[in-house]
């Protein structure tokens, strides 16, 4: 005979799916390379390599900073070699923003480690729960474009 498990609600999921994505997350974060960049920084940074080039006010936006704050994040990254400005074309008092080549290294080695870490995790389990996360990988990531 076959217990079946009890139903989950949307909302009972949607808390469970959020606790184990944050505590993801946050080991996630911890498998990073040490560093002097915050995740602040390296959030901004990413966004610049993910979206390309982009006004202070965009990148603001995309960060979901107020301009004065991402003015000292973007100061930092400048400082490190990892952001370039050059001036917007059609727009002499608007600047863009940049990730430079080292920036971009930056983002890869920081993604390695991380892929890494998550590797190793789930080269531990089953297949069928490698399976599992697969498509819950695809199901997530869909979700994450509607928004």
């Amino acid at each position: 005979m076959m217990v079946r498990a009890p139903k989950i609600t949307a909302a009972q999921l949607a808390a469970a799916l959020r606790d184990s994505i944050t505590r993801l997350n946050r080991r996630l974060r911890q498998a990073r390379p040490i560093g002097d960049l915050t995740i602040t920084q390296l959030s901004a940074l990413t966004s610049l390599e993910l979206n390309g080039a982009l006004t202070p006010r965009e990148l603001a936006d995309a960060e979901r900073v107020q301009p004065p704050t991402l003015t000292k994040i973007v100061a930092k990254l400048e400082e490190r070699g990892l952001v370039q400005r050059t001036p917007h074309p059609t727009d002499g008092r608007q600047v863009i923003l940049a990730a430079t080549e080292l920036g971009r290294a930056v983002i890869l080695e920081h993604r390695r480690a991380r892929d890494e870490w998550l590797a190793k995790q789930l080269a531990a389990l089953t297949p069928e729960e490698r399976e599992t996360l697969g498509k819950a990988a695809e199901i997530l990531g869909r979700i994450g474009r509607n928004a």
